[in-house]
Order: structure tokens, then sequence, then C-alpha cells
């Protein structure tokens, strides 16, 4: 049984029609039980950090996550709670990576922000989230703050500089880009997510 964490960010319904496509059962949910007893965990959406942060603190998510045993695939703003802080309201996060997300600058070439759109993944650790099959691939990323490359960092994607398009600790994956609204990539991912 999948479990797809609820609260309170947007987003969950393109997540629910992907696993959907997949064929596989799952349940949205905060029930701390209904978590820790998952086969895996998702913990994706959209939304403002710090407006995230207060409602998995007020409602005791925010423990419940960060000891979860199980595996947990954070999506978008959900890979950036499972950093350490956030310049996103300038709010402590999970802290289950050891490292800060920032907003994502222009450089000289002008880069639009939000970066929105396709772009490329490069995977530097085989054993995350993104299968080595699918480097080079093109994924859907909408977004203003990045994870800068860490020692957690599974694959990167270059835009205004090179960042964290997925990260891995222990039995917590997460990755930047959308892999429900990824097309055939994105499918592939979440498989292989679901089949560790």
């Amino acid at each position: 049984m999948i479990a797809v964490v609820r609260y309170n960010a947007g987003n969950v319904f393109s997540v629910e029609c992907a696993l959907n496509r997949l064929g596989v059962e799952f349940v949205l949910t905060a029930d701390e039980k209904t978590l820790r007893s998952a086969d895996k965990v998702i913990f994706p959406g959209v939304g403002e950090a710090a407006a995230a942060m207060h409602h998995l603190r007020s409602t005791g998510l925010d423990r419940v996550l960060c000891n979860l045993t199980n595996p947990v695939l954070g999506i978008c703003i959900g890979q950036q709670l499972m950093c350490r802080h956030s310049e996103e309201g300038d709010v402590d996060c999970l802290g289950i990576f050891d490292a800060d997300v920032r907003r994502l600058v222009s450089t000289e070439h002008n880069f639009k922000i939000p970066h929105t759109g396709w772009d490329t993944v490069t995977v530097t650790a085989p054993d995350g989230p993104v299968p080595e099959m699918l480097d080079g691939q093109y994924f859907y990323y909408v977004h203003s703050y990045v994870v800068p490359v860490n020692p957690d960092t599974a694959a990167i994607t270059d835009y205004c500089g090179p960042w964290s398009a997925a990260m891995h600790r222990d039995n917590f994956y997460a990755v930047q880009f959308h892999p429900e609204k990824s097309g055939a990539a994105g499918t592939c991912l979440l498989s292989h997510f679901l089949n560790l």
C-alpha cells in the first residue's frame, strides 16, 4: 500500500492520477499509523515553504515524517521541506538532508525565474531516485528555489548553475521536478521508486 502525505499542499491530484495510471493502490492520509505501515510514502506538493512547515508542525507531521523508516519520496516542495532550512519564508525545515534551500538567481544569460518547463537530469548516484537509464532525460519543473549540490545529491540539473535535481539519504529519496507531469520518464521513475 502506498501512502500519499496529505498536508495542505497543492498538486496532489496529479500524483493520484499518476498512481492510478500505474495501477497501484494508495491512500491520501495524514494518519501517523497509516504512514508508518505503508510500503512506500510519497511526500508531494507545490506551495510556499513557511506555510507548509507551519502546517506540518501544527499537525505533528514534521515529527512523523522525520522518523519514518519506510522508503519516502519527496517531490518538488517535498524535497525542499526535507532539507535543513529554506530561504523561502526563512524557515527551518525537517532537516532530513543536511542542506539549505536557496532562491534561484538569474545569471548573465537572463534565465527566466521561476524555472518552468522541461530540463535534463544528469544522474550522479545510481542508488538514488533517478535510475541510470533515465540519465539525460527531460523532466518537468516549476520552481524558484533549489537545493545546492551537496553530499546527498543524486542527480543534477544545470539552470542558472548546477543544483540538486534529486537527493538520497538512507530511506529518504527526493526530486525537485514533477515525475507525475513528466510523461514516460516520470512514469518510469515512479515505478522504479515503488519497486525499491
